[in-house]
This record gives structure tokens, sequence and C-alpha cells, in this order.
């Protein structure tokens, strides 16, 4: 009887678990063995970490985009019909459109989405990047500041970890390069005791603000912001001016996953070894849906990925797991305009940042164009 992979979720795990599995069932495909599902919510799909460069008129949006069906192998069942409910005890997924989708094998990997709403006046007062609306309006807003205080506010949970940073040390040198450097005040905040959740990754942040002249605020948590009088207040009595808010807004995961039971917040409880969902055999999860406590980053959501395509294609070809996901995750930091450094780390392994170089820098333009590749599983 043929096998069904359903995977919910076209982002960049999906569609490279989708593509990946397509490549080692070749002959299962073929023969009708196996049959690979993908539920969508867009016809289209986006490079997120993309949205970085918008601002600050580094990228195109169009660069941003390309047709989900053209991303994925043509041998994948890719239907837009957002899952409604998931039932992990029938083995079933019913959609918006009103379809039913059985599987053998399930593969949530259905993202995270920002809750700017979360806070009282984030959402009226913010900029962000971290959607292309949000990208387009803080390019206005830089494209008109002429001086004054800019707060970058980082709230948790979130995903790109390093982006604040990036945005940080790329808005310095933008605000140089337009002479607006010494008309400014840049003050970054951070929730818990120091600049970064990621200790080496702070205490290389820290001397480097130092020397730039950023200010910064630890123990900072969002309480609320007031658009009218333009501030906003942490929940440890901390109230900071602005005249340009730069917000990472909290995450959630998907709603669907809250209706299904299967998780606080949209995370599905997650074996960080094996990818399982804590309490079944046959459903897996990926990339910023899982809860485990490691980076949300498109390496991340790659590197599980690649394991969960080995484990799947194995277990349906060979009855057995082939190996553990050891939790590496590699990213490219942004250090200005026209430097980068990297860190990569795993669940033994710290991360420990280089110098930055104009050669790293260049190294992450290189690979915003070689994403596509690395969505077809390429890469």
């Amino acid at each position: 009887m043929s096998k069904t992979v359903l995977i919910v979720g076209g982002g960049l795990a999906g569609t490279i678990v989708a593509n990946g599995l397509c490549r080692q069932l070749g002959n299962e495909l073929r023969s009708g063995a196996v049959n690979i599902t993908m539920l969508g919510t867009t016809e289209t799909h986006m490079y997120q970490p993309g949205l970085l460069y918008i601002p600050f008129g580094r990228m195109r949006e169009q660069e941003l985009y390309r047709d989900q069906r053209r991303v994925l192998d043509r041998r994948i069942n890719f239907f837009v019909d957002p899952a409604k409910h998931i039932d992990v005890e029938k083995n079933q997924v019913t959609t918006n459109g009103g379809r039913t989708f059985r599987y053998d094998y399930l593969v949530l990997a259905t993202g995270s989405r920002i809750m700017p709403q979360n806070i009282p006046g984030m959402k009226e007062a913010g900029h962000w990047f971290y959607d292309i609306e949000g990208a387009r309006k803080l390019r206005d807003a830089l494209g008109s500041f002429q001086g004054g205080k800019i707060v970058v506010n980082v709230n948790a949970p979130h995903k790109c970890p390093v982006a604040p940073l990036e945005v940080t040390f790329m808005l310095y040198e933008h605000l140089k390069a337009k002479g607006l450097w010494d008309k400014t005040e840049l003050t970054y905040t951070y929730p818990i005791g120091r600049l970064h959740a990621l200790e080496p990754v702070a205490h290389w942040a820290k001397p480097e603000m130092d020397r730039l002249g950023i200010k910064y605020e630890t123990f900072f948590n969002t309480e609320s912001v007031d658009p009218a009088s333009k501030t906003i207040k942490s929940m440890e009595g901390v109230e900071l001016p602005f005249d340009l808010l730069i917000t990472i807004p909290p995450h959630q995961g998907q709603q669907v996953i809250e209706d299904s039971g299967l998780g606080k917040g949209g995370w599905v409880p997650t074996n960080t070894k094996t990818l399982h969902r804590d309490g079944s055999t046959n459903v897996f999860v990926v990339g910023d849906t899982t809860n485990i406590p490691i980076s949300k980053a498109g390496s991340t959501a790659h590197f599980e990925a690649d394991v969960l395509i080995d484990n799947l294609s194995t277990l349906i070809q060979e009855g057995c797991m082939a190996r553990d996901y050891d939790g590496k995750v590699f990213c490219f930091i942004e250090t200005g305009l026209s430097s980068g450094t990297y860190v990569w780390f795993n669940y033994t392994t710290p991360p420990n940042p280089g110098p930055p170089s104009q050669m790293v820098h260049w190294f992450k333009l290189a690979y915003n164009r070689l994403y596509w590749l690395s969505a077809r599983g390429l890469l």
C-alpha cells in the first residue's frame, strides 16, 4: 500500500524536506509506493532573510519572491489550502477549504509569526522588518529621518536571533553615510542581562557597541509603547523616548498548532535529536515550529531538514532511523553595510564569533543569491 508523507507548511523547512525526499525516494515515487503532499498558505515563496536589506535599499522586493510550484519538485502534490485542524490520533489534517488529508508520516513545518499586537501600542508606533509591509514602512521612515532618538527594541521569543544586532550595526553605518550619526542617539534594548541570548555573541557585541557609541539597556522587557508621547516602557520601570522605534516583535507559532492542541504558543514539544513530536512516532517537527531551545533561523531549519530527510527516507526504505540532529546552527552576522562575521555551534560546542571582514559580508551576499538552490535542496 502506498505511503503518504504530508508536509504542513511551505516555508524553507517544509520545502527542503519535500524536495530532499523526492531525490532520495525516486524509485518509490515512480512505482507509486510513496506520495508526497504539501499544504501551503500562498502561491509564492519568500526569502525572509532578505527583508533585512529592504529598509537600506540593498535588495529589491522582486528578489525576495519565487513561485512556490517552481521551487518544488514537480512530483510533489502542492495545495494552497492552509491546515485548519491537525488530528494526530486519526492521522489526518483538515483544511480551510474543507479537504481532509490522511497521512502515514506527518511533517509539521508551520513556522512562526510576528505578534506586535501583544504589546500595547507597538503595532501603532513601531517599525520592523519581519514582513514585507513592515520593511517598506521602515524604509520610508529611514528615508525621512533627519536625526533624533532611535530605539532598537528586542522582544522574545523571535526568529533570526542575530538580526537585531545586524540591523543595529547596519543602521549605524547607514546614518554615518547620510551624515546623521552626530544628530542621532541610538539605543539597543534586550530582555535579559546581556546583549544577546548566546553569551559569546553578547561578549562580542558589547565592545563593538561601546566602540561605536551605541547605547544599550539590558533587562528591558517591554510592557507598553505610547504612540502619543513616543515612549517605550519596560516591565522593570525604565522608560525611553524615541523619534523612531525599530522593534523586533514577539513571535508565536501558528494558530493551527494551538487550535489542534499540539503546543502552547504554537510551538510543538519536539525531541531534540530525532525531531519527533513528543508522544508520536510518525509525526516530525522542523524549523521554527519546534520548541527546541536553539535559534529559530534558516540554517537551523536547513540542518534539521537534512536530518529529517535521511530519517524519513530510511524509515520508508529500511524501517529504521538514520541519524540524530546534533543542534547544528550556522549564522552570518552583518556587522555593517560592508562587513560581516559568522557563528556556528551545536548542542555541545558554543559559538565563537570571529573578527568582522568584508569577505564574510560578500559570502553573505552570495548566499542571498544561492538561497533558491538551498530551498530546492541542492546546496
